[in-house]
């Protein structure tokens, strides 16, 4: 059997980065030799953390695994992927309503590179709920996120929205 790469690249904006995204790397890394999680610029999105920031906290996430990696990027993924010379992506999925745009981005992406397959997995059942803008809106409301997210990344998100506040209050 010829295998197209020992390394899987898992992109995303991370912004934070949840306990959902902490698990399909966890199992992924059971698959796949080599992980490298990718922490987007954010695009079309405006992330709440900076780039460093979610970097520093997916670092933080994954300390414990030595066969994952976590780099920052902006530009298109699949130059990312060229540059690293991999050709599987690793995506998630959550619901059917993730499918469609998936699926589509998947399609695109073969497009631009047919040497790349994508690799969905879903998450684990507790997870299959839980995206990083709905923990930031809990976390705004003054919620408990504590089920959702690295112990780092609900303390990161809590002093963040403490800085936040603290900024529109002198803007006032």
């Amino acid at each position: 059997m010829t295998h197209l790469s020992d390394l899987a690249i898992y992109p995303g904006t991370f912004d934070p980065v949840t306990c959902g995204h902490e698990d399909l790397v966890r199992r992924a890394s059971r698959i796949v030799k080599r992980i490298i999680v990718a922490v987007a610029v954010g695009g079309h999105k405006q992330p709440f953390f900076t780039l460093d920031e979610r970097v520093d906290m997916a670092k933080a996430v994954f300390a414990d695994m030595p066969n994952v990696e976590i780099m920052g990027f902006s530009g298109l993924l699949m130059n990312f992927m060229a540059t690293h010379h991999a050709h599987i992506v690793l995506r998630g999925l959550r619901a059917v309503s993730d499918f469609e745009y998936e699926f589509q981005l998947a399609g695109m992406n073969r497009k631009l590179d047919p040497n790349v397959e994508t690799i969905f997995m879903t998450p684990a059942e507790q997870y299959m709920f839980i995206s990083a803008s709905m923990v930031r809106e809990i976390a705004f409301l003054g919620g408990d996120i504590s089920t959702f997210v690295h112990p780092c990344v609900a303390a990161g998100l809590q002093q963040k929205i403490t800085t936040h506040r603290q900024s529109d209050t002198k803007n006032r």
